[in-house]
């Protein structure tokens, strides 16, 4: 009986290794954008898709699951098998679902692929506005108090953290003028409509090429390449270092408890697909920073990210619920 049953163990190690040592990835692998069509993670991530596809040797099939601030598409991915088949493609906002009472998950629950380029903030004003710098700005605030307007997409969008961000270190009294979007946002501080706005570099690139708009300060901690001649914010207001670097990004993750074979392979696969001609291309041309970071390195960006945005949005009255009760530190 004893030889039998050693016999029949034999067998069966021998009728599951294969199944273990099979390359990963036998099949093709579902890609969720959290976003709509078209819109800037939509395109990044299918930016990304083409040099992925050919390191994996299989298609990542991508799929719009958006809605809910990019709930929807999170609890589609939380929900399938952490066997290394299911991706998430998304952007910043899951770092503040906690603290906005928008889910109880976030980053945390996946492993970090890829974050391979981030977004930088502007604050720009119309090429005719009298303010030459940051702290003219700042001096026509402090001089008029609620009296400028500033565009914003409303509480816990980019433009609010930022006006959080400046009010940390400054009277920062405005008037914020809410839009559907950064796009209409500018296009109406163009028009007149409101004096100023924090946004993103893409949204305000070709203005700012085309000599209709200036910006006064990129909201970082260095300037960078392409605005080489704007100053970064902590040239005016240098508390604010403890929170940079800060600003929108991009991410590509997997389910945390995915094989360890999966996981290597698909970090291959996106620092390759990140750190082609073509998407490097792309980043530049939207007014992006390159990261090409993942594990450790990625897991450290999305805490300070999360620990800035949160308490920061906490401060200002914003968030449903303290980061305190999340255990998220402040920054």
């Amino acid at each position: 009986m004893i030889r039998k049953f050693i016999h029949g163990a034999a067998v069966l190690a021998l009728t599951t290794v294969p199944a273990l040592s099979q390359d990963y990835p036998d099949r093709d692998i579902n890609g969720i954008i959290q976003w709509g069509v078209g819109g800037a993670t939509d395109t990044v991530s299918r930016a990304l898709k083409p040099v992925a596809d050919e390191v994996l040797g299989r298609s990542v099939v991508m799929n719009n699951r958006s809605g809910g601030s990019g709930v929807i598409g999170m609890r589609y991915a939380q929900a399938q098998r952490p066997d290394g088949y299911t991706l998430l493609f998304g952007a910043e906002n899951p770092q503040i679902y906690k603290v906005l009472g928008l889910a109880d998950a976030d980053y945390s629950d996946f492993y970090p692929v890829n974050l391979p380029a981030r977004g930088v903030v502007v604050i720009a004003v119309p090429m005719d506005a009298p303010y030459q710098s940051l702290q003219d700005l700042l001096d026509a605030v402090q001089a008029q108090p609620g009296k400028l307007r500033m565009g914003t997409m409303g509480p816990g969008s980019l433009s609010h953290v930022v006006e959080t961000m400046i009010s940390s270190a400054a009277e920062f009294d405005v008037t914020a003028v809410p839009f559907d979007g950064e796009g209409p946002g500018f296009t109406a501080m163009l028009g007149g409509a409101v004096d100023f706005i924090p946004t993103s570099l893409s949204v305000a690139k070709p203005m700012l090429e085309a000599g209709r708009a200036r910006a006064l300060a990129v909201v970082e901690s260095d300037a960078i390449a392409q605005l080489s001649d704007v100053p970064p914010i902590t040239d005016t207001l240098p508390e604010l270092e403890r929170f940079l670097p800060w600003g929108p990004f991009y991410g590509v993750f997997v389910a945390r408890d995915a094989p360890e074979e999966a996981r290597d392979k698909l970090v291959e696969a996106f620092a390759a697909a990140t750190d082609s001609q073509d998407f490097r291309r792309l980043m530049e041309n939207r007014g992006n920073l390159m990261m090409n970071i993942s594990g450790d390195e990625a897991e450290a960006f999305l805490h300070n990210w999360q620990s800035v945005s949160s308490w920061l949005l906490f401060d200002a009255g914003v968030a449903q619920k303290s980061p305190e009760e999340f255990g998220i530190p402040k920054p």
